[in-house]
């Protein structure tokens, strides 16, 4: 099970309640920011502005590639080891707004992880180093270090050989 907090909600669904949850000011703000981010071609620029702007951990030379959706209104919450690559497209959320409850959780993906193209990463899952994430996968669950994943439902290729730090 993902590591996820849940707090529920009374009333209409808990996306019809989301500013109550987090401020306005910082969801357009981290917005436009998240934008600019996933247009922009300068990997330099763009984790200096996931680092110092949006708050998010992202270790060096780890590349994020065009079109990265990161969480709108936690991105505070994703942590990113180094020389870790993700793939265009792909979403990594630390929220999940559901119709009695919202959910957050971190999410931690490791170092020298590739992540494929067209990903979704839910709240509150862990990717371990070395680990590969195939294209078009949606990862609902903790990936161990060292193994290829892909698919939805997401589900082990094969164990990769042993690399350490």
């Amino acid at each position: 099970m993902r590591k996820t907090a849940k707090y529920p909600v009374e009333g209409p669904n808990a996306l019809w309640q989301m500013y109550k949850t987090v401020s306005r000011r910082k969801a357009v703000r981290n917005f436009i920011f998240i934008q600019l981010a996933r247009y922009c071609p300068s990997l330099g620029l763009k984790n200096w502005i996931y680092r110092k702007v949006l708050g998010m951990d992202i270790g060096d030379h780890t590349a994020i590639a065009l079109m990265v959706m990161m969480d709108v209104f936690f991105p505070e919450k994703i942590h990113i080891g180094t020389n870790t690559i993700v793939g265009y497209n792909t979403t990594i959320l630390a929220h999940e707004y559901l119709t009695e409850e919202y959910r957050l959780g971190e999410v931690r993906i490791g170092s020298n992880v590739m992540i494929g193209a067209n990903c979704t990463i839910l709240p509150g899952v862990t990717i371990g180093d070395y680990a590969v994430v195939g294209a078009g996968s949606v990862v609902h669950k903790d990936v161990p270090p060292n193994t290829f994943v892909a698919g939805n439902p997401l589900q082990v290729v094969r164990q990769l050989p042993g690399k350490e730090m």
